[in-house]
């Protein structure tokens, strides 16, 4: 078996140390040569190198969601080669163009947090704060990373025995001669709220000025918390969690304002934290929304001119991505969204409707706003909870949630033609193979102890 393979690095004691270059470009960093990391400078260009390369795996997914087409006669050659097999879910020997997940990305931020959190005590020329602020985005970034991880190669939380099912690997020290095997679904969360836990008790900055906002605050570990508590299927506890976030970062975009920036702009008074964005080459393939997926926008909805342009009078063009001023990762919205959802899963539709009331009234027109809750309010709690994931889909499109939105919920077998052959998503095919090269280094991954 090999040594040190199972992260793909060749990591040691020798750290990579990078500082901020003069460019005033959103996380732009250079590097500067390789030393043992001592001060707390050193230490925070060790997190912004973690910050910059981080996976963009949840923008990813939107490619095996109905969010899209992948339409031949707009789609160019090297689009197909790199995502046609992911879109027509084919995962067993899947074209050698495929441009697959970034499994090595996630390990990497995930060392790095590892010697960050064992090496606390050793940093030097910075304040306490400033090392317990270091500690607590390592514990966010140890906790996101296995988070993502396990939602892909993972059963879902509320389709399994989360006990009883195989998660993915989870690594917890700054070992490069590590080879484990992979823990539990169950295991893999429980530890995802407990590096929560462990940030929250470090964390002390509330909101980082425009610019260094891909950095994990405060109200990031309380939104990672009802994002968890949500894929678990806990309600009552991603209500109480993202009632926290309402209330210490609630503000939202008034799209009916047409000079307002789209919310998934870092530079909106909605983002939390804004770290994930779309590559260029991914923008361009993600860029074909579907007229199905359109049609869930109701006239009055101003994210129908926001989010998309009309190109052809049936085709239209994504606006949500394709700059880095789109990066996001947590944003206020997502906090209603889920309020709303858990509200009316626990049978209040009454209170469900309410916290959805803040975020339509920045979506929609008068009318639509009117007519909108006309209709929730006549419906049972079953359509009401379909109304709400609907709603998510509208307003978290193509940022990555709804192939998770999915997979937690009924799964359903989407269908695709492609040349005249059908594909059909079928339940199995939610959850995403190790990748061939991981299995390949290290076979333990697959085995797992209960």
């Amino acid at each position: 078996m090999k040594r040190n393979t199972f992260i793909f690095i060749a990591l040691s004691i020798t750290l990579s140390i990078l500082t901020m270059s003069s460019c005033n470009d959103f996380l732009d960093i250079t590097p500067t040569g390789k030393v043992i990391a001592k001060t707390g400078e050193e230490y925070r260009a060790l997190l912004t190198y973690e910050y910059k390369y981080f996976a963009k795996d949840r923008y990813m997914t939107t490619l095996r969601t109905d969010e899209l087409l992948m339409d031949p006669k707009r789609s160019s050659s090297t689009d197909l080669d790199a995502y046609l097999d992911l879109w027509r879910w084919k995962d067993e020997n899947p074209s050698p163009t495929t441009s697959y997940f970034t499994w090595r990305n996630y390990y990497h931020a995930i060392y790095i947090a590892n010697y960050l959190i064992e090496h606390q005590r050793e940093i030097t020329d910075a304040t306490t704060d400033e090392v317990e602020q270091m500690v607590g985005e390592a514990y966010m970034m140890r906790a996101y990373s296995h988070f993502l991880l396990v939602n892909l190669y993972a059963e879902a939380y509320t389709h399994c025995q989360p006990a009883l099912t195989r998660g993915v690997p989870m690594l917890l020290e700054a070992d490069v001669n590590a080879i484990p095997s992979s823990s539990s679904v169950e295991n893999i969360y429980q530890q995802v709220l407990t590096d929560i836990n462990e940030a929250e008790k470090h964390l002390n900055v509330v909101t980082w000025e425009e610019g260094k906002n891909y950095r994990f605050n405060t109200v990031s570990a309380q939104a990672l918390r009802t994002r968890t508590y949500l894929y678990m299927g806990r309600w009552a506890e991603a209500l109480t969690a993202a009632e926290v976030v309402i209330k210490q970062h609630g503000e939202l975009v008034d799209l009916n304002n047409g000079s307002a920036p789209l919310p998934n702009s870092y530079t909106s008074v909605e983002s939390i934290v804004a770290l994930e964005k779309f590559s260029s080459n991914l923008f361009t393939a993600i860029n074909l929304p579907s007229p199905d997926f359109i049609a869930l926008y109701r006239t009055g909805d101003q994210r129908r001119t926001r989010f998309y342009k009309r190109a052809t009078s049936s085709t239209y063009n994504l606006q949500k991505g394709g700059d880095d001023i789109y990066s996001c990762s947590f944003r206020s919205a997502e906090a209603y969204l889920t309020a709303a959802e858990c509200a009316a899963r626990l049978g209040d539709t009454a209170a469900a409707i309410e916290y959805l009331k803040p975020l339509l009234l920045k979506r929609l027109n008068t009318e639509a706003y009117d007519m909108t809750l006309s209709l929730m309010s006549d419906m049972d709690q079953d359509a009401l909870i379909q109304e709400i994931l609907d709603e998510r889909g509208r307003e978290l499109a193509f940022e990555g949630h709804r192939w998770y939105d999915l997979r937690r919920t009924t799964q359903p077998a989407l269908t695709r033609t492609y040349n005249g052959e059908t594909f059909i998503l079928t339940p199995e095919k939610y959850t995403m193979r190790f990748p061939t090269e991981a299995v390949e280094a290290n076979p333990e991954i697959e085995r797992w102890d209960y």
